[in-house]
């Protein structure tokens, strides 16, 4: 990315200069003249846009979990908002988070991150988001012969041990929706929640049903199966991209993911990679 010589400025006067240099600490264009993001525009490495996803990023989310491929839900969005942003491919580069960390108070080493963030109000408390690219529903995942198969109703598993993501809306909603008698097992991750899964320790699994889909489809849980689809909970499961609190790509991201969503280009991602979501049962 280009930038006025600073040989040039120093030629026009040197008060002049100090001015230019103030200018640009403080309030610098969103954009270049040209049209090319600005490297004083807020983003981590000047000529990059810097994108974070998860230690381990899932399928359908990301492929191979190689987010740089663009092969995945959320792989694919992103080099879709980095092109609306004037980013080639080539000028995307990836990092690595935890869920929590990422969403914690505290600057940030990526310019947006993306994996599946509800946008909540408690969370804008410490983080920006943009307008949301999905709205995902969550569901209840089975082990075959388990205590969850035939259960056909909310009322049929509230005597289940379920188990979740601490600080997810899968937790929120066994919470608010299935109000269970006995406490659910929460875990740092959904990595953890499925090896707890696979060894027994709890009878049902709560997550969002894109990431449900694939875990009876890939299998990533063995012998597993939907069991139902559950309302709606406290908070709309909105998903949204995860900014620094008050960062200033904050709009300029929104605008881009508005811009997506008004073109057709979020619908025709989420169809590639989310089709599969129809026809489980709403359970009630």
């Amino acid at each position: 990315m280009s930038r006025p010589s600073l040989r040039t400025v120093i030629a026009a006067s040197l008060a002049a200069t100090a001015l230019v240099l103030g200018g640009c600490a403080t309030s610098a264009p969103a954009g270049g003249a040209s049209g090319e993001p600005d490297a004083d525009a807020g983003f981590v490495t000047p000529g990059k846009l810097t994108i974070a996803t998860g230690d381990i990023a899932y399928e359908p989310y990301v492929v191979d979990d190689d987010p740089s491929s663009g092969e995945g839900f959320e792989a694919a969005i992103a080099y879709a908002i980095a092109d609306q942003l004037g980013f080639a491919p080539e000028d995307v580069e990836w990092v690595r988070t935890s869920f929590e960390a990422a969403i914690a108070p505290g600057p940030k080493n990526f310019d947006f991150n993306i994996q599946q963030y509800t946008i909540t109000d408690e969370r804008k408390g410490a983080v920006d988001f943009s307008s949301p690219y999905y709205s995902a529903s969550q569901a209840v995942v089975g082990i075959n012969g388990g205590p969850a198969d035939g259960v056909d109703s909310i009322e049929g598993l509230k005597g289940l041990a379920l188990g979740a993501m601490a600080g997810s809306t899968s937790a929120q909603t066994i919470e608010d929706v299935i109000q269970p008698t006995t406490a659910p097992l929460l875990y740092a991750s959904n990595e953890d929640a499925v090896a707890a899964f696979n060894a027994g320790q709890f009878d049902a699994f709560v997550i969002d049903l894109p990431t449900a889909y694939l875990a009876v489809g890939y299998p990533y849980i063995e012998n597993s199966f939907i069991v139902g689809e559950l309302p709606a909970g406290g908070i709309a499961d909105e998903w949204g991209v995860v900014l620094a609190k008050d960062s200033p790509l904050t709009a300029r991201v929104t605008e881009a993911v508005d811009a997506l969503r008004e073109d057709g280009t979020l619908a025709a991602i989420t169809d590639e990679w989310l089709g599969a979501g129809q026809g489980v049962t709403l359970l009630k």
